[in-house]
């Protein structure tokens, strides 16, 4: 029986690429029932345009996830595994709701439409979730480090979940980009893999080797110096007191959370297998539209590639006047071929120099990534964000925005693996 999914915050269907493949693959074990596309700052909905273009037949929703949750809570099917990569903001808790409803935070912040849903489904809640954020959620706020990822540690130990993390940098483990994420995998407290955390008693073992994260992606090593701590409890109490006053996060790269409860630790990947370079994913030079290709002119006026790439020690001045001194050091130029790329960013297109697009050398011409190789650098289709009204730089920014999708298909192939010999999967709500 496949297992059922809602993707939330689908973005071009990263979550669905990576869990059912694009054309779907035969022997995918996940069906997604439900998924939701809609970017609050946007007046036209591009992401969703391309969701809803790539698969037309779905039970797909492009409307406000909170309305939704409001107004046609309904229309929300049950499922088995709720998965999404959602914006890193501000967790902190701002409110109790009337009429015993719980506690929420912001409006407009997502992981509290997460909570909401998983609440108010109730007796139906998903067994399962796999969820993925910047990997910067460990250590934010900057004023209260760790706090923002211990509410939502607190958040989903009160609704019944065991949780383990990873930070996961793609290239690590053979793929193209050099891209850093956390990832985190949640299990119901009547689950058997909830069960078997519950059973293990040396749970550095489950981060180790045992876990879901773990099997799907080895560690060589984990660190002898393992944190211990405790989220249990009220959330207004986590949001405003947890690690108060300390330096650091408690988190590390690495955790496992079971009835309040975690371990933490430093991780080192292991992985001995191919290793996908940026240079492989380019397309050949004849395809490569003119306007992708930079002008000397360009490289060389002042404020240009050459300029924006290199080092530099300046003095800069502030709108109000300020001077200050001003340094950063030099960006491989053109970029290297026989590496994983660097990270994607949201401004990578565009013709306009920038320090932080990728520029590559082919055929003796520097040049901008195209789309179809930034896509590529993210493990989609080829031409998967091609659409009529959907310029190259905004599917540039839809790569930005994108996670790598072979690091979904691993978490999802093992996932599916340990659910297959769960006791109770026929009994799935």
């Amino acid at each position: 029986m496949p297992i059922r999914v809602v993707e939330l915050f689908a973005g071009v269907g990263g979550f669905r690429i990576g869990l059912e493949g694009y054309p779907r693959r035969d022997d995918a074990n996940y069906n997604v029932v439900w998924s939701n596309q809609w970017e609050p700052s946007t007046k036209t909905q591009h992401a969703n345009m391309v969701y809803e273009n790539r698969w037309p037949n779905a039970n797909h929703c492009g409307e406000n996830i909170e309305d939704v949750i409001e107004n046609k809570f309904d229309e929300i099917p049950n499922h088995d595994l709720l998965v999404g990569g959602f914006p890193c903001q501000d967790y902190s808790v701002a409110t109790t709701l009337k009429n015993s409803k719980g506690l929420i935070g912001k409006k407009g912040v997502l992981w509290w439409s997460i909570e909401a849903i998983l609440r108010r489904k109730a007796e139906n809640r998903p067994r399962y979730l796999m969820l993925e954020n910047v990997d910067r959620l460990l250590k934010s706020p900057s004023k209260q480090r760790g706090r923002d990822f211990a509410v939502m540690l607190a958040s989903l130990n009160n609704l019944g979940y065991a949780v383990e993390w990873r930070v996961i940098n793609a290239a690590e483990y053979g793929m193209p980009q050099r891209r850093r994420r956390v990832f985190f995998l949640a299990y119901r407290n009547d689950t058997e893999i909830y069960n078997r955390i519950l059973e293990t008693e040396n749970r550095e073992d489950w981060l180790d080797s045992d876990g879901i994260i773990a099997t799907a992606f080895p560690v060589r090593e984990i660190s002898e110096q393992i944190k211990r701590g405790n989220v249990e409890g009220d959330l207004i109490n986590i949001s405003e007191e947890f690690n108060l006053g300390e330096k650091n996060s408690p988190f590390e790269n690495c955790g496992l959370m079971i009835n309040g409860e975690f371990i933490t630790v430093k991780t080192k990947p292991y992985y001995n297998g191919l290793k996908q370079t940026l240079g492989s994913k380019l397309i050949n030079t004849e395809e490569v539209p003119e306007e992708f290709f930079i002008e000397n002119e360009d490289i060389h006026r002042p404020r240009g590639w050459n300029y924006l790439k290199g080092a530099k020690k300046e003095i800069r001045r502030t709108r109000e006047g300020f001077e200050y001194n001003y340094g950063e050091g030099r960006m491989i130029f053109p970029d290297a071929l026989d590496n994983a790329s660097r990270t994607i960013i949201t401004g990578e297109g565009g013709k306009s120099p920038s320090r932080f697009k990728h520029v590559v050398e082919q055929n003796g011409r520097l040049r901008r990534l195209t789309p179809k190789e930034l896509e590529r650098l993210n493990m989609f289709p080829d031409n998967h964000t091609e659409l009529d009204g959907i310029t190259d730089t905004k599917r540039a920014f839809f790569m930005g925005n994108a996670l790598v999708v072979g690091i979904v298909r691993k978490l999802g192939e093992e996932l599916s693996e340990r659910i297959n010999v769960d006791v109770n999967q026929e009994q799935f709500a």
